[in-house]
């Protein structure tokens, strides 16, 4: 999966977000290209808890709706699913030690390198620049 792009819990967040029109228009686009089978996507079973909590607590969405939101990525087959074990914890564990970056940033880049990826789309270059091995790209500074 070498070429596949990983996206961070805050691209899928922002297109769902209407506070926050620029950003949604980028996000939504990078996101409905996934799923229309345009390009492929990845992302982890710690997104998907992540952006289930982003939308209840952060931008008070009904759990309902969160619900019929998350159960979308999950059940599509355009976005390619990842998951993490005690193994890639303690990876985790070690990387935010080493790199000082924080944990669950730690966590999604020790999944995606056990997953042969290591392209990100994110906003938060700061704590991934931390990591090595894992080429950022931010859709707000470099839209596609």
């Amino acid at each position: 999966m070498k070429d596949e792009i990983f996206y961070d819990t805050n691209v899928l967040y922002y297109a769902y977000d209407l506070s926050e029109p620029e950003k949604r228009k980028t996000c939504k686009s990078l996101v409905s290209k996934v799923f229309m089978g345009e390009t492929k996507g990845v992302i982890s079973n710690q997104i998907l808890v992540e952006l289930y909590n982003a939308l209840t607590r952060k931008l008070g969405v009904k759990s309902d709706t969160a619900i019929v939101v998350v159960d979308s990525f999950i059940t599509s087959t355009n976005w390619i699913k990842i998951s993490y074990n005690h193994i890639t914890v303690k990876a985790a564990l070690d990387t935010s030690k080493a790199f000082r970056a924080p944990f669950l940033d730690s966590l999604i880049a020790e999944t995606m390198k056990e997953n042969g990826i290591i392209h990100i789309t994110t906003e938060n270059e700061k704590d991934f620049a931390r990591i090595p091995d894992i080429k950022i790209k931010n859709p707000f500074h470099y839209p596609d």
